[in-house]
């Protein structure tokens, strides 16, 4: 399901607007926006703190499809999820499980 969710998503939000925002050196703000609220810049926290709490598989999932629509977006996203929310989530909130 997070895995055609996102590919739609690569599909109709980003690929059309990809080589524009990489040429133009945009920042996709509202893209990322977007993607924040379907609940990617969050996918392995826990609901209690605002994520999505899902398992790695699925952070996986996201992360190829949306990457395929928009590179740019993906590398946003994994940095948002793997350098950001694991670390903090696992030191301020013990019951962050990084490897659900």
């Amino acid at each position: 399901m997070i895995r055609d969710m996102c590919r739609e998503f690569a599909k109709e939000e980003l690929a059309p607007y990809a080589g524009d925002w990489d040429r133009n050196h945009t920042f996709p703000s509202e893209a990322i926006k977007k993607l924040g609220s379907l609940g990617l810049t969050g996918v392995m926290v826990s609901p209690e703190y605002g994520g999505s709490g899902l398992p790695t598989t699925a952070y996986a999932a996201a992360i190829e499809e949306i990457s395929a629509g928009c590179s740019s977006c993906g590398l946003i996203l994994s940095v948002t999820n793997s350098l950001f929310c694991a670390p903090i989530g696992g030191l301020l909130f013990p019951i962050y499980n990084y490897y659900m």
